[in-house]
């Protein structure tokens, strides 16, 4: 007698039954494995059937180099990776920062969770305070991270803000985002990657990162952790795109050291500069280990290098011996050969220590004959010139100047192409973004992961201001958002009017100005027009003097002068008119009308 199959037996775990087969005067129950089996995590299907698809919202650091920010919307709940800042360029004359446009943000606050930070550089934390402003929101980050954030928020008076320390290995949850942290190396301390769970699986993001094996302090990247990750399943991975176009490995930050052991054993008895980026604490251990050895005291110059020094001794991140600072006061009355100046300024910004030290203008250091100044750091993009302004004004004062085109005194903290390989390797993941870098470094990521086998109908490159959504079915671009740029400028915030400001100044500082003063009394004009101008270039060979003064006058002439308005329109439009015909020139006219 056959025996009968159990259709009350549980549902057994690799599926459910099909059909029935003989074999042997036996029954077998033949099981299709079910949909899922064998997927990896990465993969998920978000619980419920009309959960939105998960969003990237890119409102900074795509396109560009600088002012990162990007955020992830999964439902109702929005996190943000990194608030950075970039300094402004020729095409943004007089401010002093200029950080994302958060509009988005703000019209979705209810949604925000929370603000994660990859780690301390300036193009990721600098627009902090100014997203804190607007949004009551809690900050995520290392400890050094945290630390250097502090000093901005006490600047900004700001008291109130909610911190969360981050460490490699320990999650935390922000909505329905489960962030767990993972070691990387950077120039800086305390650097993370993300990987973060969601709904639909995991999105990992890089930060920024290289591989270096042998690191002066702290530990390596966490490779295992990454293939771990990879292995469990990864959705999307951000990867970072700075050094994209550098062929092979990045050098370890130990051969840095070795080249400025060597350069203070060659200038002993001149006195050393060194000018380094103060985020990087590591280099910074580094130079106050090798003065400790060659016998020399470490004197700061600049803010930011005591702030970030201040910070990073306070939470243990760098050791200073006792005796090893002193005052820079103090270095007058010392020979030479016993002095270490650790200065800002390795990007030669205007106002930093090192290019008023090239300009003569730094009231606490002379540069002279016997001192070797060594710039620890590579121009950024953009800043070539002023770089080598510094470094030509330093020889102009008898300095010999040591940098990156004659010593490797500088490794960057940006993996290279080999890295980048790695880093796609472990992670294997289903759709790639590439992110931090100009168009042209996130083509070329694009093409990098092509190579390893990634389809390119699985990878997108994004602009600020769009919206990916990823979803099961693949990766689409989403409607887009408010994004770019606001313009800090002292305690002024542009961002409604910008084009207009902007192009105001560099029409000033092309063009020059013109100022038309005109007395008006019981609606008539008194006395003559007063006219001057800044900037301006003349044809001194002709006289325009009487003939502005003839077409102001017709133009007063031509409207009722106790319409103020109109008057001053009509005056800037007939000198508009005649500059341009005479001199081919457009300077900005302001009239002015004062009524007596």
């Amino acid at each position: 007698m056959e025996e009968k199959v159990n259709k009350r037996q549980p549902r057994r775990p690799m599926g459910k039954p099909v059909r029935v087969q003989k074999n042997g005067g036996d029954k077998k129950v033949i099981l299709k494995p079910r949909r899922d089996a064998g997927k990896r995590t990465g993969d998920k299907k978000p619980a419920g059937k009309k959960i939105k698809p998960l969003k990237i919202v890119f409102l900074g650091g795509v396109g560009e180099i600088g002012k990162n920010m990007t955020a992830i919307e999964c439902g109702e709940d929005i996190i943000v990776i990194d608030a950075g800042a970039i300094f402004p360029t020729d095409e943004t004359p007089g401010f002093d920062l200029i950080v994302p446009d958060v509009t988005y943000l703000v019209e979705n606050k209810k949604k925000v969770r929370g603000l994660v930070l990859t780690h301390g550089h300036e193009d990721h934390i600098g627009g902090v305070p100014y997203l804190l402003k607007e949004l009551k929101i809690p900050v995520a980050g290392t400890k050094l991270t945290l630390a250097l954030v502090d000093n901005k928020l006490r600047e900004h008076r700001i008291n109130d803000a909610k911190e969360i320390v981050l460490t490699p290995g320990h999650p935390v949850q922000m909505g329905c985002f489960k962030i767990r942290p993972v070691n990387v190396n950077h120039s800086i301390a305390g650097s993370l990657a993300l990987a973060i769970e969601t709904p639909y699986g995991t999105v990992f993001h890089s930060g920024d990162f290289k591989i270096d094996l042998t690191p002066v302090a702290g530990d390596p990247i966490d490779l295992k952790t990454i293939s771990d990750i990879g292995a469990s399943g990864v959705l999307l991975y951000m990867g970072e795109s700075t050094n994209i176009e550098r062929a092979g490995y990045t050098m370890s930050e130990t051969v840095v050291g070795n080249t400025l052991d060597r350069l203070f054993e060659e200038n002993a008895g001149r006195r050393i500069i060194v000018a380094t980026f103060a985020s990087n604490v590591h280099r910074l251990q580094q130079i106050i280990d090798l003065a400790v050895k060659h016998k020399r005291k470490v004197a700061l110059s600049g803010r930011s290098m005591h702030n970030v020094l201040e910070a990073a001794e306070k939470i243990g991140e760098v050791r200073i011996p006792d005796g090893a600072l002193i005052d820079i006061s103090k270095i007058k009355n010392m020979r030479d050969g016993e002095i270490l100046v650790v200065s800002t300024g390795s990007q030669g910004e205007p106002m930093s220590a090192l290019t008023r030290m090239a300009n003569g203008e730094n009231s606490q250091v002379t540069v002279g004959k016997n001192d070797t100044v060594i710039i620890s750091a590579t121009p950024i993009p953009g800043n070539e010139k002023l770089v080598y302004r510094v470094i030509n004004n330093l020889y102009r004062l008898g300095a010999e100047v040591v940098y990156e085109s004659l010593e490797n005194i500088h490794v960057s903290g940006h993996a290279c192409r080999e890295e980048h390989k790695i880093m796609h390797r472990l992670l294997k993941p289903k759709y790639f973004i590439p992110v931090h870098g100009e168009y042209r470094h996130l083509k070329k990521h694009l093409q990098l992961a092509n190579g390893l086998g990634m389809p390119e109908n699985k990878m997108i490159i994004p602009e600020i201001g769009n919206c990916i959504e990823v979803t099961q079915h693949g990766l689409r671009r989403g409607e887009s958002v408010q994004a770019g740029s606001r313009l800090i400028d002292g305690e002024g915030i542009e961002d409604e009017n910008q084009s207009m400001v902007i192009e105001d100044r560099i029409q000033l500082s092309e063009e020059g100005l013109f100022i038309v003063t005109v007395a008006v009394s019981g609606g008539e004009v008194v006395g003559e027009p007063s006219i001057d101008s800044r900037g301006f270039v003349f044809d001194f060979h002709r006289d325009y003097n009487k003939e502005i003064r003839e077409v102001i006058m017709r133009a007063i002439d031509s409207c009722n002068p106790a319409h103020t308005d109109e008057l001053k329109r009509q005056i800037k439009r007939n000198l508009r008119n005649y500059l341009m015909k005479k001199t081919r020139q457009s300077p900005m006219i302001v009239p002015v009308v004062v009524e007596i």
